[in-house]
C-alpha cells in the first residue's frame, strides 16, 4: 500500500510507516495497538519540522516507542513496505519482538549510513536500506554531472566566439 493518509488508518504490525516532514521522510516500523518504533535524533524528539533537519549533525539517536499520532503529528503519512517484492520479509513475531528489544536504547546515527529509515529496513528485511539516501546521492552526482556539461559547453561556446573573432 502506498497511498498518502491524512485519516487515521490502522497498519499492521510489522508495517513501515513513512512520515514526510519538510525536506525528508521520517521513518517509523507499526508494532500494534496504534504504537510505532523509531530511531529518534534528539531534535526529532524535540519537535518534527524545520528543526528536524538537524538530524544532518546528529551521531546518536534514541529507539523510542511512541503512539503513532505522536509521531505523525500533522504531517502525511503512508505505509511504505517497499522492499517486499526485492527482499524477503521476516516473521512479524520477529521484527516486533526485535524492535521492543531495543526500545530506550541509544544508538549511533548517521544521516548517510544509520538513519531511522536503515533501522526500519534492518528490522523488516533484515538488511538496512535508505532510498532517499541513495536519491540524494544519485542526484548530487546528477546535479554535479550536469553542472560540468553546461561548463564544458559554455567554454566551447566561448571558444568558438573567441576563434571567430579572432578570425574576423
Amino acid at each position: 500500500m502506498t497511498e498518502r493518509y491524512r485519516v487515521p488508518v490502522e497498519p499492521k504490525p510489522g508495517d513501515l510507516i513513512e512520515i514526510s516532514r519538510f525536506g525528508y521522510q521520517h521513518w517509523a516500523i507499526y508494532v500494534g495497538n496504534g504504537y510505532v518504533i523509531h530511531l529518534a535524533p534528539a531534535c526529532e524528539i524535540a519537535e518534527a519540522g524545520f528543526s528536524s533537519l538537524m538530524s544532518v549533525v546528529a551521531d546518536k539517536a534514541r529507539v523510542r516507542k511512541e503512539p503513532l499520532w505522536a509521531v505523525v503529528k500533522s504531517d502525511d503519512y503512508r505505509i511504505n513496505n517497499k522492499l517486499d517484492r526485492k527482499l524477503p520479509r521476516r516473521r512479524i513475531d520477529q521484527i516486533v519482538r526485535e524492535a521492543e528489544s531495543l526500545v530506550g536504547k541509544t544508538m549511533s546515527y548517521s544521516v548517510t549510513s544509520e538513519n531511522c529509515e536503515h533501522f526500519v529496513t534492518k528490522l523488516r528485511y533484515g538488511e538496512a536500506r535508505s532510498d532517499q539516501v541513495r536519491d540524494a546521492m544519485i542526484a548530487g552526482v546528477v546535479g554535479i554531472a550536469g553542472f560540468g556539461a553546461l561548463l564544458a559547453l559554455a567554454t566551447g561556446i566561448s571558444k568558438l566566439l573567441s576563434d571567430k573573432h579572432e578570425d574576423e
